[in-house]
């Protein structure tokens, strides 16, 4: 696939990849989305009941 290389081991195991941004920066920008939500999912979760609770009382959302 042209804009995208593989870097491989001795071996000739994958190991990294080099992705040309010009050509593919949508392709890195879902890849990156997807790395920042997996690297999130043990976080603790907030309803949008507690979000907007908490946004009232800080005075920047009206009810």
């Amino acid at each position: 696939m042209q804009g995208i290389q593989f870097l491989v081991d001795e071996e000739g195991h994958r190991t990294a990849v080099v992705i040309d941004l010009k050509e593919h920066g949508e392709l890195w920008e879902d890849i990156y989305d997807a790395l920042i939500s997996e690297s999130r999912a043990q976080e603790p979760k907030e309803s949008l009941e507690e979000v907007k609770q908490r946004l009232i009382e800080q005075g920047k959302l009206s009810e």
